[in-house]
């Protein structure tokens, strides 16, 4: 059996990473120094590295962050802007997916809030976690025309199925009664079984009147505030701060 033989096999059963790596191993003559189990398990962990790379690349763009580039290497921790390193790296682990916990993400215009959040899911996604982004009037929106269309129960379990689901700009436009128990369904969906990222212009002390809805506001505030982190981003909007840069 010749070299081109055992291409035309990997070919048909489309490994495209054993194939890489095997085509590296008859051109390195280092590789003949190992043992057959030795190149054998390399061959394997490169086809083991392609699908997870694949994995990768699909789940991010399944995932409608806008910020691919966001990463958490990038978070600025200068102390006007009351992000504690260590808590963060905390969160970095992931492990606050692991154990279905929350992230709230609070600040002023511009001072990083979506950035930050999209940069943990970017993260989170390397870690190998289903991630979906959107805003949250667009979700309120996406709602109301699954209930007209008939779609509803589709839509709750395309949601719920995201091991982490980031809601950003909750509070940035005006909110009905219908909208608040919309976004409860959507919440009450991943409670205890999913995480939830979300970020707000508006502090936590001003959802409950924000909701417009006392019943439903009582309920998503005791699922989402409950076991979850809390990051108050301050300082002056990141966007002014670079505008002064590149003008001097």
């Amino acid at each position: 059996m010749n070299q081109t033989t055992v291409i035309n096999k990997i070919n048909d059963l489309g490994y495209n990473g054993l194939k890489e790596a095997y085509l590296r191993q008859i051109e390195d003559t280092n590789y003949t120094q190992l043992s057959f189990e030795e190149r054998f398990y390399n061959l394997l962990e490169a086809q083991d590295i392609f699908l997870q790379n694949k994995r990768t690349t699909r789940n991010l763009r399944a995932s409608k962050i806008k910020d691919k580039q966001a990463a958490v290497e990038d978070i600025d921790y200068n102390a006007t802007r009351n992000i504690d390193k260590q808590n963060f790296k905390s969160l970095i682990s992931m492990d606050f997916i692991r154990n279905h916990q929350n992230i709230i993400i609070t600040g002023k215009t511009g001072t990083g809030k979506s950035f930050t959040a999209q940069a943990l899911g970017n993260r989170a996604i390397l870690d190998g976690f289903k991630v979906y982004y959107i805003r949250v009037p667009i979700l309120l929106e996406e709602i109301k025309i699954s209930r007209a269309d008939g779609t509803y129960t589709n839509l709750l379990k395309k949601y719920s199925k995201f091991q982490l689901l980031i809601l950003d700009d909750f509070g940035v436009s005006q909110i009905s009664a219908d909208d608040a128990t919309n976004l409860f369904e959507i919440i009450e969906d991943r409670t205890e079984i999913n995480s939830t990222i979300i970020t707000s212009q508006l502090p936590v002390s001003q959802w409950y009147n924000y909701l417009n809805n006392d019943t439903v506001a009582d309920a998503i505030l005791d699922r989402v505030t409950h076991s979850s982190y809390r990051i108050e981003i301050k300082g002056e909007s990141m966007r002014k701060l670079k505008s002064k840069i590149n003008k001097s």
